[in-house]
């Protein structure tokens, strides 16, 4: 895509594709197709493998590459980052950068993006809680197996807050202990709203990172509004080109939609828009039209 968000070249996979198994081949035919150029990659952490950066980084020249990376990556890293000043990326938004071997290390911290895991993690752990102390009254009728998958259930559907408690099952009975870890509490409210981000570009102001992750997350906004506000699914066409001109010009049309709200109405998002129209009930069209007036007709008034 440009820097506006406009795209270029877009391709569908499988849904049995792994991730990180289908970037060297995307990497290979889009310079096939559009030639070698300065382009910068914006990815998820799980879409590369740490053997195909290293070959963008060796290619010649090097493919210049932004990714999101691990926040457990920040444990080395935090010493040296407490040093750095923060530099203003965009309102509510800041940044540090750490040049290192070679990586650009790009430490980003959003309130709105603080607020949201806050939110999110308050409310697993309220669920949290109370599921467990269900578990405690149904602890009777359980076996040990029982419990354990019980629990199991329990860290897949709540992750984040499932990491903040420690659970000591009884080797013998359906009994179970529970505490919140304060240590790791205290280090997932000092990350949140924070993201770590790695790139092989060092030049350039240290704020022109993150506005490029920016568009990597202005396209999933786009998508999972495309699925859901502008029910872009189910898709029932039968031919593999109809699928990918139909998410082609959605995403086109929610492009185009965002940049026109930006010249017109600034801070209005096309999700915005769209709850408006769907508060529309009826609406009177006028459409001028040119077409000269034919003179009635004396003998056949009308």
């Amino acid at each position: 895509m440009t820097p506006g968000s406009l795209p270029l070249a877009y391709e569908v996979l499988s849904g049995n594709t792994s991730d990180n198994s289908s970037l060297r081949d995307f990497l290979a035919k889009i310079e096939r197709q559009y030639s070698k150029a300065r382009r910068v990659w914006l990815m998820d952490r799980g879409i590369p493998t740490e053997e195909v950066l290293a070959e963008m980084r060796q290619a010649n020249p090097p493919v210049q590459y932004l990714v999101g990376t691990p926040k457990g990556r920040l444990n080395p890293l935090e010493k040296d980052l407490l040093g750095k000043p923060w530099q203003e990326a965009t309102p509510g938004g800041q940044v540090k950068v750490l040049p290192q071997d070679g990586v650009l290390y790009v430490f980003a911290e959003s309130a709105d993006g603080a607020a949201k895991e806050r939110g999110m993690r308050k409310r697993q752990l309220k669920w949290l809680w109370v599921r467990l102390k269900e578990l405690h009254r149904m602890s009777v009728g359980l076996t040990r197996d029982e419990l354990l998958m019980k629990l199991g259930q329990v860290k897949e559907r709540m992750p984040t807050a499932r990491r903040l408690v420690d659970l000591e099952p009884d080797n013998e009975s359906a009994m179970f202990i529970e505490a919140l870890d304060r240590k790791k509490l205290r280090q997932a409210r000092r990350r949140e709203g924070r993201y770590l981000l790695r790139s092989n570009f060092t030049e350039g102001d240290p704020v022109t990172p993150w506005n490029y992750y920016l568009l990597l997350v202005k396209v999933e906004v786009a998508f999972k509004t495309l699925k859901s506000d502008m029910a872009l699914r189910p898709i029932y066409h039968q031919e593999q080109w109809r699928i990918e001109a139909h998410i082609f010009i959605a995403y086109c049309l929610y492009i185009t939609i965002d940049q026109r709200l930006n010249g017109l109405v600034p801070g209005l998002t096309p999700r915005s828009l769209f709850e408006k129209f769907a508060a529309i009930q009826m609406i009177d069209v006028h459409i001028p039209t040119k077409r000269p007036r034919i003179a009635a007709d004396p003998l056949h008034p009308t």
